[in-house]
């Protein structure tokens, strides 16, 4: 018996350059398409049966999460069918269904009562999962004075036992203390003999093929491989180690070349030195038209020194649709002589940006001056993360938190 079913499967996101892109279109009653569409999953089918760990491996952007917030039935799909048999328990994102404000205690109530247990059941369960979750008196303090290993602790073990016909764990378990982790795995041992239904994420390999009864590996949205878990998590092996070396090869040998500035919205300077070129560089070695957070680029410019430049100075910035600066990189070159040309790599890693639309704008001084400058001279699309981005960007952090008993 099938828990979990994916027939031809595809989800669609509609990306905007700003919230006035959205308003034109409703506006059309949606006869008008203004933004862009971006596919997280395309024709992903599949089946998970009754008491098997079903595994989803892939890079970051593959559309592993999408896929948990379909079967935790979050999002819906924009074409094919999704069928889901039984409760539904999720640890999608940490402590995602925890209110901060609200102790331990009240979110375990809370979280239990939208899984549908009643009132007495929740206090039949309590003292199971107070003790699973091992967290002391905290259980009775605010949840935002948790630290991460706390919360994950709080959330894995109402999950657990809320008798769940279908759990879906989203990395969750890569955080907390070894002892715990061990715990964890039990437990989730303990389910699978009880016909409980894994959909298990992970970037963990060596856990993936420990614990997966079969593997889907997802690539930008597609179903790579499907199978046993030794034979899936050897191909992706493989595949990940193959591709980590085109990047090094297809960023150092430069296969996309700054011949030519895409657009001018405006431009300025002394005209002694000009910028003859940009490229937006991905991974692949290709001009990029969609970033993803946490990947490799390179910012490729060329230049000229119309005449000799003493102290030449090169960079560019970068600015959102909205036309605010985010941040703007520069280095120092040898003097030039007129006439001399340069081609300039800047190497770094994309930050997780909300999705939108971000431009990136060259420029050429000596010392002081401004040779040439172009504003908005390449724009490029920012992919969305595995989780959404609050404010302009999502700064990694780990979180420890001590509190003081009066």
């Amino acid at each position: 018996m099938n828990a979990v079913e994916f027939d031809e499967v595809s989800k669609n996101y509609a990306l905007y350059e700003g919230p006035g892109g959205r308003l034109a279109e409703l506006a059309t009653l949606g006869r008008r398409r203004t933004g862009r569409v971006f596919r997280a999953l395309s024709e992903v089918s599949f089946s998970a049966h009754k008491g098997q760990i079903f595994c989803i491996i892939g890079a970051n952007g593959s559309g592993k999460s999408t896929a948990l917030g379909l079967i935790a039935g979050i999002l819906q799909p924009s074409a094919g069918k999704v069928q889901v048999t039984g409760r539904v328990a999720a640890l999608l994102e940490l402590g995602s269904g925890f209110h901060p404000e609200f102790t331990g205690r009240q979110n375990v109530y809370l979280n239990a009562a939208i899984l549908g247990l009643t009132q007495k059941e929740i206090d039949r369960r309590f003292p199971v999962i107070e003790e699973f979750a091992s967290i002391g008196a905290f259980i009775d303090q605010p949840v935002r004075t948790y630290s991460s290993g706390m919360t994950m602790r709080l959330a894995f073990a109402v999950a657990a036992s809320v008798d769940p016909e279908v759990l879906l764990v989203d990395e969750a378990l890569s955080v907390g203390d070894a002892w715990f982790r061990h715990k964890c795995m039990r437990r989730v041992h303990e389910l699978r003999t009880a016909g409980v239904t894994i959909v298990f994420v992970s970037h963990a390999l060596a856990e993936v093929r420990a614990l997966g009864d079969r593997v889907m590996w997802l690539d930008h949205g597609r179903v790579a491989a499907l199978g046993d878990a030794e034979t899936v998590v050897a191909q992706y092996a493989a595949a990940m180690a193959a591709r980590d070396d085109h990047k090094q090869t297809a960023l150092s040998a430069g296969a996309a070349s700054a011949d030519s500035i895409p657009n001018v919205d405006h431009r300025h300077g002394d005209g002694r030195a000009r910028v003859c070129g940009i490229a937006v560089v991905n991974e692949y070695g290709e001009n990029a038209q969609l970033m993803t957070p946490r990947s490799p680029v390179v910012v490729r410019l060329r230049l000229q020194a119309v005449q000799a430049l003493r102290q030449p100075r090169v960079g560019f910035l970068l600015r959102n649709h909205l036309g605010l600066d985010f941040t703007e990189s520069a280095t120092a070159l040898q003097p030039m002589a007129a006439g001399a040309t340069a081609e300039v790599d800047f190497r770094f890693e994309i930050p997780e940006l909300y999705p939108g639309f971000f431009s990136f704008s060259p420029w050429i001084g000596d010392g002081d001056a401004v040779c040439d400058w172009v504003d908005n001279a390449v724009t490029v699309q920012m992919a969305r993360g595995e989780s959404p981005v609050y404010g302009y960007l999502q700064v990694p952090c780990h979180v420890e938190v001590e509190v003081s008993r009066a």
